[in-house]
């Protein structure tokens, strides 16, 4: 997957879809202990991904269009710049509050989704990026997709791809290794 070097220099944020981008899109639901619990499997190279981008200076936003506490723990992990958790039809509108608050254009937002509650903010940003499983009314609005299904690395292919657009992926390899092995003091 290849982005464009123009748009992907214009990225100041990275807004992402969770179930279907950073979860196969499967979920787990039972009880356990007599409470209701439910686990979702997010991709550990998408993990690494996303702390390169934030080593890059570009934010990561979550919006997700249904409530989950294993969204919430695995963005608190990740330490996510900010986790929205919204009804579909009103990703739009979210996004565009967070887009207002830190004074950015519509251009400045990249954004990955898959189904159709996220075919309104696929048109509206600069860079609109489907994973390989997307239905076709994402991937026909989208500037890429990837080779990759959503829950199975595909954000690691993006930011791979928007670092090596922008010229910054060997820089971004460097300080991942520098930083990780100082001693901690």
């Amino acid at each position: 997957m290849e982005i464009d070097a123009a748009k992907a220099s214009r990225v100041r944020i990275m807004a992402l879809d969770v179930d279907g981008v950073l979860t196969d899109n499967g979920i787990w639901i039972g009880p356990v202990a007599g409470e209701r619990v439910e686990l979702k499997r997010f991709d550990i190279q998408d993990g690494l991904g996303m702390l390169l981008l934030r080593a890059a200076g570009i934010p990561v936003i979550w919006l997700s269009g249904r409530h989950s506490a294993a969204t919430e723990m695995r963005a608190e992990e990740l330490q996510v710049d900010e986790v929205l958790q919204v009804p579909g039809p009103a990703k739009l509108e979210a996004l565009g509050a967070v887009r207002a608050r830190r004074g950015l254009a519509w251009e400045d937002v990249a954004y990955v989704g898959d189904d159709l509650a996220d075919l309104q903010v696929m048109r509206r940003v600069g860079l609109p990026i489907a994973v390989a499983n997307a239905v076709s009314e994402i991937r026909a609005v989208a500037d890429c997709v990837t080779s990759t299904p959503g829950g199975h690395g595909a954000v690691r292919e993006i930011v791979e791809a928007l670092l090596k657009a922008r010229g910054v992926w060997p820089e971004m390899l460097e300080r991942y290794f520098t930083e990780r092995m100082k001693p901690d003091g």
